[in-house]
């Protein structure tokens, strides 16, 4: 266990910052989830708002820019071939 008051202070920090980021990424792959289950109209609507979503997520570190990229490129593709 941390002996250092500074040490302490960062584990508080980290923890606070591992529960936020469990909690964007479950809501982002929530909203993924149902963005990939509804019907085109519906999709083609919510896809920007989880487009930012993933964009969010990479620019908190809390996903690779990389990842976010495939990530977007498949729910593109996948919402341009609903019929």
């Amino acid at each position: 266990m941390a002996n250092h008051k500074a040490t302490k202070k960062d584990i508080r920090q980290s923890e606070k910052r591992r529960e936020a980021n469990r909690y964007y990424g479950k809501t982002t792959r929530n909203a993924i989830r149902t963005l990939l289950a509804a019907d085109k109209a519906t999709a083609t609507g919510s896809l920007s708002k989880v487009i930012s979503m993933i964009d969010k997520l990479a620019k908190r570190n809390v996903i690779h820019k990389n990842k976010a990229s495939n990530i977007k490129s498949g729910i593109v593709k996948r919402v341009n071939a609903l019929a």
